[in-house]
Formats: C-alpha cells, sequence, structure tokens
C-alpha cells in the first residue's frame, strides 16, 4: 500500500545551530494511527508544523522530503503556497496544543469552526451551522447552541480546546495532526474524543498523527509508535512491539513516570477535622449570562451547596471535567469570586485563632490574607510576564507587601529558586528561556515567596509531560511536608489527586458528587460519574483499552444516570454519608 504520508530525512535547524530536528522519517498509512511520542522539545511539534509548511520565520528545513496523497504522492515542501493553502484545513488539519492562544478572540466559537467549511466546501452559513453543532455535539458541548454563540473568553480552556477539535474535524480531513489534543480535557471528555477520532476514521479513512507524552493515549490509540529525543528518533515500531517490551532507556523512563490509579485492599480511615484552615460552607455561585440579541438573560449555576473543609497541613483535591465549578471554587476561596448570598468562605490563619470570613474582611485583615494564601495557575506560559526578568517576578510580591530591601528580596528570591530545584543564576533570565516544567517551577517559586500557609493549585500539571508531571508532584509533596502547607489541589486527572492528596471531592455541574479519602475512593467509587473518571483513565498497555461504554454512562447526562444517582429535572439529590468518611449525592 502507497503510505498516505511519507517523511525522510527531515532535519530543521535554526541559525547556525546544530539542527533540531534530525534525520526523522516515518510513514502512516489511510485510516492508520501514528504516535509522536516524547518530551516538550523532542521535536514532536516541529516535525508536525513542517507537514503544514507552519513553521517559525527563522527555522530552516535543511533536507528531507514529505510526499502526501494516496494517488500520484506530492512532496509538499515543493508545492507553491497557493496549492498549501488548498491542503491546510481540507486535506491536512490540525489540531493545536494551546488553544487559548489558537482562537480568534474577536470571532464567535461557531463562526470560526464554519469558516472552514464556507472556504473549503462552499456550504452556506445554515448548513455550515447545522454541521457545527452536530460535531459540537460529537466533541462533548452540554450546549452547542450555546457555545456556537459564545466567545473564547466565556468558555473554559478544556471547552476552547474541544472548539478547536470541532474546528479540525468539520471538514473530515484525510489527516489530522493531533499535537496534544487532550492534554486540557478532563479524562472522561479525552476519552470521548478518543473514540470520536476513531469513529471518523473508520467513517472517511482518515489517517491520524497523535502528539502526545502520554503512553496511556498511545495505547487506547497508535497502530505504530515512534519515540523522539532531542529531535532525533530513539525506538519506532507497532504499538504493542514498543508498549509491550520497550527495549530504550528513555522509552522505559517515560513509561516508569507514567500516572496510574493505585489498585487499593482497603478504605482508608476518614480524613481528621480537627484543626481547619479553610471551611466552604454551603457555598453557591450564579453566573448571568448573555442570551444574544433581545433574549432573556440565562442564568448558569457555577456552585451549588458546596462544603468543603481543608485541614491544616493537608491536601484536599477538587476533582472534576472542565465547567464542573472547580476553579470558581478556587477562585471563591482565595475572596476573587463573590459568592451568592447565604455563602460562608472561613479562613484560620493560626491553629486554634479566630476564624475570618474571606468575603467580609477589612482591608488590613485582606492585605494579611493575600499574604497566607497564594495561587499556583493552570498555564506556565501566561502566568508569567514576558517583559520581566525573573527576579522580578519573584520579588514584585515582597514589593507589594513591602517586605525587606532590594537585597533581602533578591536573596529570598534566589533561596525560593533552591527550594523549587533552580539555580539561583538564572534570576537574570526571561521566562521564555526555560521549558514548561521549569516555569511552572518559577511559578510555584514567586507563590512561596510570601511564606504562605494556604496553596491553592489550579491544574498545575495538566500542561506538563509525564516525566515533569512527576518531579512537580515531588516537589510540591516536599514543600507542603517542609513548610507545613495546606492545599486545595484542583485537577481533572483521579491519576495525580491520587498520591498528593488526602481527600477528594468529584464535582459534576456545579455539585459535589462523592467525597472520600483516595483509598476509600478507588476501594469503592459508588456514583457512576466517579466510575466513569476511573474507567476512562488510559493505561499503558494495548491490552487495557478504555471501557467507553462505562465512560458514556458516567459522563452522560445526570438526568440518564441510575435512579438511586439521578438529576430530577436538574435538581441533584442529597449528599449522603453512606459509610464514615464517604459522602456519595444519591436518593436516600
Amino acid at each position: 500500500m502507497t503510505p498516505l504520508l511519507d517523511v525522510q530525512g527531515l532535519s530543521i535547524g535554526f541559525g547556525d545551530a546544530p539542527s533540531i530536528v534530525q534525520d526523522v522519517n516515518f510513514s502512516i498509512d489511510p485510516g492508520e494511527t501514528l504516535a509522536l511520542v516524547g518530551e516538550s522539545g523532542s521535536g514532536k511539534t516541529l516535525t508536525c508544523r513542517s507537514v503544514l509548511r507552519i513553521l517559525p520565520e527563522t527555522a530552516q528545513l535543511r533536507s528531507g522530503q514529505i510526499k502526501f496523497g494516496k494517488d500520484g504522492p506530492v512532496d509538499l515542501l515543493s508545492l507553491s503556497e497557493r496549492n498549501m493553502r488548498d491542503v491546510r484545513g481540507d486535506r491536512i488539519s490540525m489540531i493545536f496544543q494551546e488553544p487559548m492562544r489558537s482562537l480568534s478572540p474577536l470571532h464567535r466559537i461557531g463562526n470560526q469552526v464554519a469558516e472552514v467549511l464556507h472556504l473549503h466546501r462552499g456550504l452556506s452559513k445554515k448548513d455550515a451551522k447545522v454541521a457545527v453543532i452536530e460535531t459540537f455535539e460529537k466533541v462533548g458541548f452540554v450546549d452547542p447552541e450555546r457555545a456556537f454563540r459564545a466567545y473564547p473568553f466565556e468558555m473554559s480552556g478544556g471547552m476552547q480546546q474541544r472548539a478547536m477539535i470541532a474546528m479540525a474535524m468539520v471538514a473530515k480531513p484525510d489527516l489530522l495532526i493531533a499535537d496534544e489534543p487532550t492534554t486540557a480535557l478532563d479524562v472522561t471528555t479525552q476519552a470521548q474524543v478518543l473514540g470520536l477520532i476513531k469513529d471518523l476514521q473508520k467513517e472517511t479513512g482518515m489517517a491520524v498523527i497523535l502528539v502526545t507524552h502520554d503512553l496511556g493515549v498511545v495505547a487506547n490509540m497508535a497502530e505504530k509508535v515512534v519515540v523522539m529525543n532531542k529531535g532525533r528518533i530513539m525506538e519506532s515500531g507497532t504499538a504493542p512491539a514498543v508498549l509491550g517490551a520497550p527495549g530504550h532507556p528513555y522509552t522505559q523512563k517515560l513509561f516508569a513516570a507514567a500516572p496510574r490509579i493505585p489498585k487499593v485492599a482497603e478504605p482508608a480511615a476518614p480524613l481528621k477535622y480537627d484543626d481547619l484552615i479553610l471551611d466552604l460552607k454551603s457555598v453557591c455561585k450564579t453566573y448571568n449570562v448573555r442570551a444574544g440579541g433581545w433574549k432573556a438573560v440565562k442564568k448558569v449555576h457555577a456552585c451549588i451547596d458546596v462544603n468543603l473543609s481543608l485541614p491544616r497541613g493537608k491536601t484536599v483535591a477538587v476533582v472534576g471535567e472542565s465547567g464542573s465549578g472547580k476553579t470558581t471554587c478556587a477562585r471563591i476561596a482565595l475572596g476573587a469570586e463573590i459568592p451568592d448570598e447565604g455563602s460562608q468562605v472561613l479562613f484560620r490563619p493560626d491553629a486554634g485563632g479566630e476564624a475570618l470570613p474571606v468575603h467580609a474582611m477589612s482591608r488590613t485583615q485582606r492585605i494579611a490574607f493575600q499574604r497566607k494564601a497564594q495561587m499556583v495557575f493552570q498555564d506556565p506560559y501566561s502566568s508569567l510576564s514576558p517583559r520581566m526578568r525573573v527576579q522580578e517576578a519573584l520579588t514584585e510580591p515582597m514589593e507589594i507587601h513591602n517586605i525587606g530591601n532590594r537585597s533581602d528580596r533578591r536573596d529570598k528570591a534566589a533561596e525560593m529558586l533552591r527550594w523549587v530545584g533552580l539555580d539561583p543564576d538564572m534570576l537574570t533570565r526571561y521566562p521564555h528561556a526555560f521549558s514548561g516544567g521549569q516555569r511552572q517551577r518559577l511559578s510555584i517559586a514567586r507563590a512561596l515567596t510570601l511564606d504562605p500557609s494556604l496553596l491553592v493549585c489550579d491544574e498545575p500539571t495538566s500542561a506538563l509531560d509525564v516525566s515533569v508531571q512527576e518531579q512537580i508532584l515531588s516537589l510540591l509533596e516536599d514543600i507542603r511536608d517542609d513548610m507545613g502547607l495546606s492545599y486545595l489541589f484542583i485537577s481533572h486527572d483521579l491519576a495525580v489527586v491520587a498520591r498528593i492528596a488526602d481527600e477528594v471531592a468529584v464535582m459534576r455541574r456545579g455539585v459535589v458528587v462523592e467525597q472520600a479519602p483516595p483509598d476509600t475512593l478507588f476501594y469503592n467509587p459508588r456514583h457512576p460519574y466517579t466510575q466513569a473518571l476511573i474507567a476512562a483513565q488510559p493505561e499503558p498497555d494495548v491490552h487495557r483499552p478504555i471501557d467507553l461504554n462505562l465512560v458514556s454512562q458516567g459522563a452522560g447526562s445526570p438526568e440518564s444516570w441510575p435512579e438511586l444517582y439521578r438529576f430530577d429535572q436538574g435538581i441533584a439529590p442529597e449528599l449522603h454519608e453512606i459509610e464514615p468518611g464517604h459522602k456519595v449525592r444519591c436518593h436516600a
């Protein structure tokens, strides 16, 4: 069979430096999935961008051929730019890793996705909208009509990524290049999107190049695997061969770092709530969302009666899909969002001291609270100013709070860099000189400069490679134990929270549906959504595929859940303690 895409001898470089991508060779047949695996900086994305000829201006294609097409293949590197435009977005589509930078902030989501159909298919506005709405349903939008009218800033990062996936798939291309397509997605949506890509492959014969660092995703999707490191191919072959018996030490290292949900022999003891540093009581948050035109304003309930208690020195994790209300809870906990009337958030700065209401503090109390409570954000690329050197970024919080003199602040910044495993010599650099994992370490260091007692971590590892993710989790554990910190840890990945959390609250549609210590949750998951989260966790084993039926049952509409857990006309049942320390939202 003639390959659909054949890459031979590809080398890419910048300036006079050695090639970043060196002598890369691979091919992919129609209907086949090839996984490009490796850490950030290994050359995966650069290789894929060369297929579409969207490399940076300073990049040099130093050698190689990229032939595309089943009948009479052409060398994409020698095509005119005019002919290349007909290929991009139509015959070859690409899902980019960073949706926040890939979508226009000035245009509605639906119009951006429909543009592909206008340009390459000549569809009318009405027909294009029907096709887009249908695709939005497939990628997991709860309200496709609302998503069609929304602007990117009105959506979470995970929802923006779903829109990017829909944009790439709506024209049903011959080849789909998916660059970390599910990194920002919760595991249930990831499983559904992977299933959607598989279905589309069966329907159209589409080939897929899957760029990822997640070997669990590879095991569920790929027929071929190419492992890259520092621009070179370390190992390649069929998925069963590479995943079943990895031969190269680098592949073995990736396997060792892959997060897994542990096998639990017995449930854990309930968490003790003797000394609470943070207490959320009956927290609700309602947003008024524009409906467009003269339509009435729509109310969206982001949080409904959320009760979370964080003991001092412990970690409470909030897990759920994008849009479940996790980040809203975190922002309310820090006072960045005002909850609905009747909600209460209490912060106790000292053990045995007075509990302060976060949303009714005096100016003096709020300044003191902001020193004690800090946040580590999801995106390490956006949380640091590109115009500030590392030293300025780390000393700025101390300047705001009038802590120490200039020399003291610099010494503190250097100390924090050592805490997070970086060299103090890096203080003079700008953020662009660092990898994603290093930037996340810098973000953690910045949060620690004020010696906080509470750290809110909003998806701090979701954008990182599995090996770097392992390093950051170990770092957070060490800092927590050494400094006596308390963590409110936001995540969509149960395998990540399994190792760091003392208690896990699972959220869906703004409510906590199950809450327990992680061992109890994995030993006896009761709620269908929790079961779906566990079933959707991809494992690096080709013989243990994701059970999409179980995922779709738990990740489906709450009105479709088994009767014991079902929402009645959007109203959730009460949260009941079914055993000590284990709460489940169900009908009594």
